[in-house]
């Protein structure tokens, strides 16, 4: 498994995503839209409100919105569903942060702990991510670092569909403080090639979670909007198939209720998309991811993995 992620959003850059096998340099990048993260026009309006606690089902807070553009937008129409996914046992949401751990810091930092490959990204002036060589799990920090990405999960370097995968689970339990500047995004990232989709799950943010699109769909128990659009940069240089030129495509769920713990079936993401006549490509990445513009703070993920029902 090589490595394969990153986001188009504002500024020049590059993401290194760990692989969970050989390290693989992976794309993020420049582009008009602020990534999938809220992806929404206006301006951010503050700190978050109350935010649930580990094991909560979720309470939002109130406002961000993240200073995004992009390309053209379409949300799909109609409703689409998919299944929930199986009875998938959730994680301890009380799971404290393991103890110890290794700190990585840089612009762009890739690499593997405990089987998943982990990576760092940002354009601006300092940020880092903590591993662990024996658990699922990670925590990052940023300082005013505009664009900051940081992830755990599972790369391909196979020319495989989702659908090859099976049921494909993430599952993650996190904590947040500070702030983080115009948007942010706390959930589950990833690409596809040819074509070349970069795609987000929003679970949770700093601030309120940024509904787009017409289209919802109920994913283990939840509702989500769906939202597409397209947009250009050096990210999709990076992070696209190899030869890719020009703009790529963004695949958006928002989660209706935000939560800091849980269970996420990615492959009904992935099918739910489909139905609205989202083209993706062959799986290339996905990972439990922070992403935030700006802003100095900090998030402990006790647990964050990614697993498929086949390999």
């Amino acid at each position: 498994m090589t490595g394969s992620a990153g986001a188009g959003t504002s500024s020049a850059g590059q993401a290194a995503v760990g692989s969970a096998g050989a390290g693989g340099a992976v794309g993020k990048g420049g582009g008009s839209s602020v990534a999938g993260a809220q992806n929404a026009g206006g301006t951010s309006s503050g700190a978050g409100g109350a935010t649930g606690s580990a094991g909560s089902p979720a309470t939002s807070g109130a406002g961000t919105g993240g200073a995004a553009t992009g390309g053209a937008s379409s949300g799909g129409a109609g409703a689409s569903g998919s299944s929930a996914g199986g009875a998938t046992a959730g994680p301890d949401c009380s799971t404290p942060m393991p103890t110890g751990g290794d700190v990585h810091m840089g612009s762009s930092i890739n690499g593997t702990a405990d089987g998943l490959g982990y990576g760092i990204w940002t354009n601006g002036s300092g940020g880092s991510i903590t591993t662990f060589a024996n658990a699922h799990a990670f925590s990052a920090a940023w300082n005013n670092s505009q664009d900051f990405l940081a992830h755990v999960g599972l790369d391909f370097n196979a020319s495989k569909a989702y659908t090859a995968y099976g049921a494909i689970i993430a599952q993650y339990v996190e904590s947040k403080t500070g702030t983080a500047g115009g948007y942010s995004s706390i959930g589950i990232y990833g690409w596809t090639h040819s074509p070349c989709v970069e795609w987000y799950i929003n679970e949770d943010a700093f601030g309120a979670l940024y509904e787009r699109g017409t289209a919802m769909a109920t994913i283990d128990g939840a509702t989500y909007s769906l939202y597409t659009t397209t947009t250009t940069g050096t990210g999709g240089a990076n992070a696209c198939e190899s030869g890719h030129t020009g703009g790529w495509t963004q695949m958006i769920s928002t989660r209706k209720t935000a939560r800091q713990c849980g269970t996420v079936t990615v492959s009904d993401h992935f099918a739910a998309w489909t139905q609205q006549g989202w083209k993706l490509g062959t799986l290339s990445s996905v990972h439990i991811n922070v992403e935030v513009g700006g802003g100095t703070g900090t998030i402990q993920f006790p647990v964050a993995n990614v697993t498929t029902a086949s390999n």
